[in-house]
């Protein structure tokens, strides 16, 4: 008999002080996909941030996969020179190999759109690397790439 693929219950929450060993597993995974890291204080201050309640910190979400954590979101709200409203910026967005093709990425951004939504700010928007093709082809899917080029100041 052929094997089945059963389909997975995916639901996103909001991160709560109990996920912090499973959320540094995530993001740690997250940062070895970008080949970087970052020392112990600054996994320390992002936890806190996200837990937080400024409203101009980060917030962070967690997709529960069959009630395993697989996936997360971080995110923040700020102003922009061209709209009166806050827009919402998406920071990091990573979801376990094993689940990836079956909708935990496109449900943590549609999850960030509806923050986005409840707080009134009317555009996301998010960055990735020009090769990272499995992430972009969710993104041409649920998004609209822009023609803008990042640059950075010089380390």
């Amino acid at each position: 008999m052929a094997a089945r693929q059963v389909p997975m219950t995916c639901v996103v929450r909001h991160l709560k002080p109990e996920d912090e060993a499973e959320w540094r597993r995530l993001w740690t995974a997250y940062l070895d996909f970008y080949e970087t890291r970052v020392p112990e204080e600054v996994y320390r201050t992002t936890f806190a941030r996200l837990l937080g309640d400024d409203p101009q910190d980060f917030s962070g979400l967690l997709a529960e996969v069959d009630g395993r954590l697989a996936g997360l979101a971080h995110y923040l709200f700020h102003r922009h020179g061209w709209k009166v409203e806050n827009v919402c910026y998406l920071q990091d967005l990573y979801a376990d190999p094993e689940v990836r093709g079956q909708g935990v990425g496109r449900a943590l951004i549609e999850a960030v759109y509806a923050e986005a939504d409840d707080a009134g700010a009317p555009a996301v928007y998010w960055l990735t690397q020009d090769f990272n093709m499995t992430a972009r082809r969710l993104y041409d899917r649920i998004g609209t790439v822009t023609p803008f080029i990042k640059y950075a100041r010089p380390a």
